[in-house]
């Protein structure tokens, strides 16, 4: 059994640091040790490796990229989500037997619960677009020049030139010019769409139909990136030599038609033209499978996964949820993103949330450079909060197309204002969620989303998580709250900072802590009140203090160092402006008064005040969670400054709150606090 092979490398080494994908190995550097030999496939840079393995008498093991690889391209840094291991050969190689063929051969023998696995694994590959790379923008129809045509569509692959799976899978240049002139002779009713990699038209790489002649009206060139599914859904059929895209297309039940000897050919699932697979099957090296039982063997038997959130060991679902997030994400953050006069700290803050293929994220001191800086077609402003008169001024006058940012929900174990770096970060394409004079795309989401059973269990997953690690925004303040025995009703009124946006544009009747408290008391004469202070304004960093005298005249109690969540599990009842502490109150079953307007008012789950006519839609709690927590931000490992999902970030703030819990994080010295802030600023600089 192999327990230590050798790998000469670097590329190899930087995945095997970054990635727990082997835990039973222990990797050597020293053949002297070794047991066998890893090496990339049957590329030309492994020719040392298999050298090395003959020379010893080691069993040479091919790696490979898995078929549902990353976000974005391996050469613009992205490191694989999953690989394939093979020690009898690698599945592009069809001059000799692979483990992927094995799988495949005795794939009759599969489990029920594993090929009901791979079915359902093949309908979220489709529904959510799912490919090796998933950074390309889906086809889009005005791609077409006019309207669309009611001819069929045929789609002939490319593939780069030296291609190994094309050497290795029985083919050459003449074959790339026989599947084209066969599609044009076999469809001459049909528009011939030919799908080349965007790298041959700019010159990196060149492709075996580059120099097609275009002068038949029915052929049209693709070179643009596009996500392969939605490409492929549009075709009709589709003819390849042995690219990936061919089994893709199966898994759409298209026809397709192969050149060359995919892993994927002689399995009696697609029309194969190449002469040596009678070969294959009289060699037993061939069978009737179904395409199910091709991917359970390749997708699910072949491949090794990795949870992206904890790079441990997975499965095909930890890739696959996590990629349609980072596939939503970047469509979201598609273009170039101009950020004007944002200071060091933050700049070093957001850089990771936009870490996406498809965003270019440029700063810019003022509008004064920006206003000298020729802009790209993509060109979008990037703005903190709800920006500022002169901003919106500039976006509006430019017609330039804004996108707002602020901190998310679970935001960190810290304040923000004494420099405590987010691990989440809201982006709206629309509006911003605090700001209920206008749509936001949170609000969009909790208007149109059709939720799934899916959200619905990751949704419940994360409430529950929530309450039992009792996670809130900020994730301060301590100690008990003590109530007298009584049998009033009880009462918290979260305090806020006075001057922030999301009372100055979504409270407008009432917009002080005094006047919030005595509204409530005035409703409530014979009521317990408890007045809970913003963290920001008991340390001083933000406005919003009721004086002593005023605040004993409307409230019974003030709980200034008690955190917000043992406040909410004393209370019957969160009576709030637009304060957070209402959400997190409806999280865990309190009845919630909204006398502003905030985001998660108007669904039918609080009593409103105020109405907003947008909002029609009555949400169960698990919707609004969905859409508040899963669909609208974006979470960031504080460490590895790499995309997770929302319940890691409750695992980690939980961690950071229990090493934490004997620390003042709200009341600090002058002195304490910038160090403190030095400390992060530092720290997230160099993760940058």
């Amino acid at each position: 059994m192999i327990a230590k092979p050798l790998i000469l490398s670097k590329g190899i080494w930087k995945i095997i640091s970054a990635c727990n994908f082997f835990p039973e190995y222990h990797f050597q550097k020293n053949i002297a040790q070794a047991d066998a030999v890893f090496g990339w496939g049957l590329r030309p840079s492994t020719r040392k490796a298999q050298a090395y393995a003959k020379q010893y008498s080691l069993p040479y093991i091919a790696l490979e990229d898995g078929f549902i690889r990353s976000l974005g391209l391996g050469a613009k840094g992205h490191l694989p989500l999953s690989l394939v291991v093979d020690d009898a050969g690698i599945y592009y190689d069809t001059t000799r037997p692979s483990r992927l063929e094995h799988l495949i051969l005795s794939a009759d023998s599969m489990a029920p619960e594993m090929l009901a696995d791979a079915g359902k694994a093949i309908s979220f590959i489709i529904h959510n677009k799912l490919s090796k790379y998933n950074h390309a923008p889906e086809f889009s129809d005005g791609l077409k020049r006019g309207r669309p045509s009611e001819k069929p569509i045929v789609l002939v692959v490319d593939q780069t030139f030296g291609d190994m799976a094309v050497k290795y899978g029985g083919a050459n240049e003449h074959t790339f010019y026989e599947m084209f002139q066969t599609a044009l002779s076999e469809n001459p009713d049909a528009e011939i769409w030919v799908k080349t990699h965007p790298d041959v038209l700019s010159g990196k790489k060149r492709g075996y139909l580059t120099d097609i002649s275009l002068s038949d009206n029915r052929i049209r060139l693709l070179a643009q990136d596009i996500n392969p599914i939605s490409l492929l859904e549009k075709a009709d059929k589709v003819y390849c030599v042995t690219s990936q895209m061919g089994f893709e297309a199966l898994l759409l039940d298209k026809h397709v038609v192969t050149f060359g000897l995919p892993w994927y050919a002689g399995w009696g699932i697609s029309d194969d033209r190449h002469e040596a697979l009678p070969d294959l099957i009289q060699q037993n090296r061939r069978s009737s499978r179904s395409v199910v039982q091709l991917f359970a063997a390749a997708y699910l038997q072949y491949s090794r996964y990795i949870n992206p959130n904890t790079d441990e060991p997975g499965t095909i679902f930890d890739v696959m949820d996590y990629l349609t997030a980072a596939r939503r994400l970047n469509e979201k953050l598609r273009g170039c993103f101009y950020c004007v006069g944002m200071s060091l700290w933050k700049r070093a803050i957001i850089k990771p949330f936009f870490n996406v293929p498809s965003c270019r994220l440029k700063f810019v001191s003022s509008i004064e450079k920006l206003e000298k800086t020729t802009l790209p077609q993509d060109a979008r402003l990037l703005i903190w909060g709800r920006g500022n008169d002169e901003i919106n001024k500039f976006a509006e006058n430019r017609r330039l197309p804004a996108v707002y940012m602020e901190d998310g929900f679970i935001r960190s174990v810290g304040l923000g204002s004494n420099l405590v770096a987010p691990l989440s970060l809201v982006t709206d394409d629309i509006g911003i969620y605090f700001d209920a004079s206008r749509p936001s795309r949170l609000e969009s989401i909790l208007e149109n989303q059709v939720f799934s059973e899916q959200d619905f269990q990751t949704a419940s997953y994360i409430a529950d998580m929530l309450t039992r690690a009792k996670i809130s925004k900020y994730n301060v303040g301590g100690g008990k709250l003590d109530i007298p025995d009584t049998q009033r009703q009880i009462l918290l009124v979260p305090g806020q900072v006075e001057d922030d946006a999301s009372i100055r544009f979504g409270s407008p009747k009432i917009d002080t802590n005094l006047a919030l408290l005595k509204k409530v008391r005035e409703r409530h004469p014979e009521a317990y009140i408890i007045y809970k202070p913003h963290p920001d304004v008991v340390s001083g960093n933000r406005i919003g203090a009721v004086a002593v005298e005023d605040a004993a005249k409307y409230a019974d109690q003030v709980a200034a160092d008690c955190d917000i969540l043992t406040c909410l599990e004393a209370v019957d009842e969160v009576h709030t402006m637009t304060s957070l502490a209402g959400f997190e109150a409806l999280l865990r079953g309190k009845t919630v008064y909204c006398y502003g307007l905030p985001f998660y008012a108007g669904w039918g789950l609080t009593h409103d005040d105020l109405t907003v006519s947008r909002r029609t839609r009555k949400l169960a709690l698990w919707e609004l969670i969905a859409g508040t927590l899963i669909y609208y931000p974006s979470y960031i490992h504080p460490e590895t400054r790499r995309f997770i999902s929302v319940d890691m970030a409750i695992r980690i703030l939980s961690l950071y709150k229990k090493q934490n819990k004997n620390n003042n994080l709200i009341e600090k010295s002058f002195l304490s606090k910038q160090l403190g802030k030095l400390k992060q600023l530092s720290a997230s600089l160099k993760s940058n």
